[in-house]
């Protein structure tokens, strides 16, 4: 246990996902984690960044309705090439599909964050660029071998092995890893919730 797990939390995540767990505590914010568990189909037509914003917004009130005292934090993170969505992928044939599409391309990638509390939703929205070298067949199938692409939006992970393929990045590294922590700091520092908390 870390000195984060002995603090009371001070907001509630509304995320199971660890790397958002690791960039809060990065900052400095005891919190407690409840999964939303909500519908995340995108409408016919709708853009990608409506989407994220959306899904950050009705999974941070989705947990604030069911009684969550505590600000509510959410977060949705999205990968984006040619206004098309790449979500987690179903199987390795998408997983590795994804991949190649990203190859010596340019992609988007959009995480909106959205806070809850007993002043209503406010949102935030980053969004960062990311440019994959070439890559070979070889390569994406040995990849999805490693096991780490099969829960991450998009299919790979920025902070993991991944790294190899990411020729530049433009934007924030926390935001493409699902949490984009200035954004994050900025509507925590808006519900009155501090950051870079010591234990006692």
């Amino acid at each position: 246990m870390g000195s984060m797990d002995l603090q009371p939390p001070v907001v509630c995540l509304a995320s199971v996902s660890p790397r958002r767990r690791e960039l809060l505590a990065q900052i400095g914010v005891p919190h407690k984690v409840v999964g939303a568990h909500i519908d995340e189909t995108a409408h016919p037509g709708e853009m990608p960044r409506d989407y994220v914003m959306r899904m950050a917004r009705q999974k941070a009130q989705a947990v604030r309705d069911r009684g969550e005292p505590l600000p509510v934090l959410a977060a949705d993170t999205t990968v984006v090439l040619d206004d098309v969505i790449y979500g987690k992928p179903r199987d390795r044939d998408e997983g590795v599909a994804m991949l190649q599409r990203f190859s010596d391309r340019v992609h988007e990638v959009m995480t909106a964050v959205a806070i809850a509390d007993a002043g209503g939703v406010a949102l935030r929205l980053n969004v960062s660029s990311v440019r994959f070298r070439k890559l070979t067949p070889q390569e994406c199938n040995a990849y999805w071998e490693t096991g780490e692409p099969h829960d991450k939006a998009g299919g790979y992970a920025v902070q993991g092995a991944a790294a190899v393929f990411i020729e530049s990045l433009s934007g924030s590294y926390s935001g493409v890893m699902g949490l984009p922590l200035f954004e994050t700091a900025e509507l925590l520092r808006g519900a009155g919730v501090g950051i870079w908390r010591r234990p006692d």
